[in-house]
């Protein structure tokens, strides 16, 4: 595997939607291209991209908010699920947040989802008994509820 971590590129917005869409982080209330252009004004170098050649086949963003760092759309290609790429990507997500002085990391994943859940286990993440709870401020699509007024 010649897997290589970098940062996003505006190239890459499609294999990175498409990267989405098999993985199942999508939903249809969420615009993954708004998602994208949003990061892209905040701490773009956190958002990371794992290419084989000239194929994204993972990407993580991350973040820092001067209190704690977050990990979204962590995703592997199938094709490379097993190889290793997700613990790439998270290991470098890691370093970069660590070097802004991160003191802490965290992610939320859908409690249906086993396999992610035994993924971030196996990396030293330790699940937390909280209310997550969020709102919506801007509507991306459909789904979503109507805007106000």
């Amino acid at each position: 595997m010649s897997v290589v971590v970098r940062s996003f590129e505006l190239d890459d917005e499609d294999a990175v939607v498409a990267l989405w869409e098999e993985a199942g982080l999508t939903r249809p209330w969420n615009d993954p291209r708004a998602d994208i252009r949003r990061k892209l004004t905040v701490q773009p170098e956190l958002f990371l991209v794992a290419v084989d050649g000239d194929t994204v086949v993972g990407s993580v963003m991350s973040g820092y908010d001067g209190h704690r760092g977050w990990l979204y759309y962590l995703a592997a290609a199938a094709s490379h699920r097993g190889r290793g790429v997700g613990r790439l990507l998270v290991a470098e997500a890691e370093r970069l947040l660590e070097a802004l002085g991160c003191p802490k990391v965290q992610l939320m994943v859908r409690p249906d989802n086993t396999g992610a859940r035994g993924f971030y286990d196996a990396l030293g993440y330790e699940p937390f008994e909280t209310w997550a709870t969020g709102k919506r401020l801007v509507v991306d699509g459909p789904g979503g509820p109507p805007p106000p007024g």
